[in-house]
């Protein structure tokens, strides 16, 4: 009786199942394939002999990269500016969200939040032509303050202001997007705790302190735990497009590294020794924040 009951069941659901095929290919493909290149880490690869052909060196490729003098430098500016970007991408939508969600004209919200999603859909190429144009020495900022009679300031050439721009163009792209998230769960409050907080006289300001807040908490606590796994993550195509000689020393993260390294050097080993080296911290930190997310926010995929 189970025997035929199964069997009746894996046939129901047979179709459902065979859409995961072209998933299932194409992450064969593109996600594991891929993945033996990392032996290039452990060897002296050369484009002639081809792979596997070069010669075997251990962990050397690893301690010449900590052996670097920028990589100190590199790696402090990884996780300075991921960080950065974490926090802020944490606290901006927040903001936004309640904002809206206090907001009583229904056709301004509408055009708010479209307004705010359009940076999402735009390419970092498009953002990065963008971002060169309004910032730079001649852009529309820098013309608005030598309008007033102040001095051009060096938004893309100054060490101690490209980490900034960086966060706040990487907030400014997403930050819609990620409001979507608490503005869904800003709907899951139950209307209830709003009249028990207005009989009890409970101001605007004191609901959303004592209700609004708590009753997304759960997605805070989420969303920032899970973020912790992208501290090596400071975003290689935004860094790419805006990054130049002047603000290397600030904006020189592990991704544009390895992009040196394999691209303008030709030290495939070493850019692939790079890679590994942040791909296993990055999975450390993924397996503490997922334990994190479900210790605090009851989160489990499996």
């Amino acid at each position: 009786m189970r025997a035929s009951h199964l069997k009746s069941r894996f046939r129901h659901e047979l179709p459902y199942h065979l859409f995961l095929i072209p998933g299932i290919i194409l992450a064969v493909l593109f996600c594991y394939i891929p993945m033996m290149g990392i032996v290039m880490a452990f060897q002296n690869f050369s484009v002639f002999k081809g792979w596997l052909a070069g010669p075997w060196v251990g962990m050397d490729n690893f301690k010449y990269i900590i052996s670097m003098p920028r990589f100190g430098q590199v790696m402090y500016n990884t996780i300075y500016i991921s960080i950065l970007k974490i926090v802020f991408s944490l606290i901006v939508p927040i903001v936004v969200a309640l904002l809206l969600n206090e907001m009583r004209g229904q056709k301004l919200k509408r055009v708010l939040q479209t307004a705010m999603y359009l940076p999402y859909f735009l390419s970092w190429v498009v953002l990065g032509g963008i971002i060169l144009d309004v910032l730079s020495l001649e852009g529309v900022i820098n013309s608005l303050i030598q309008a007033f009679g102040g001095e051009p300031v060096g938004f893309l050439s100054s060490n101690r202001l490209f980490p900034g721009v960086l966060v706040t163009t990487e907030v400014w792209k997403n930050f819609g997007f990620n409001t979507i998230i608490y503005m869904a769960a800003l709907t899951s409050i139950n209307p209830d705790l709003y009249e028990a907080a207005m009989i009890d006289g409970a101001s605007r300001w004191r609901q959303i302190w004592h209700v609004t807040l708590p009753g997304i908490r759960p997605t805070i606590i989420l969303l920032a735990t899970l973020s912790l796994g992208n501290v090596l993550n400071a975003g290689f195509e935004q860094v790419f497009m805006l990054l130049n000689p002047l603000v290397v020393d600030s904006g020189d993260i592990l991704d544009t590294l390895v992009y040196r390294l394999a691209f303008n050097q030709a030290q495939y080993s070493v850019a692939t020794a790079v890679g590994l080296f942040k791909s296993l911290v990055s999975g450390v930190l993924i397996s503490v924040s997922y334990y994190m997310a479900y210790k605090f926010a009851d989160y489990r995929i499996f």
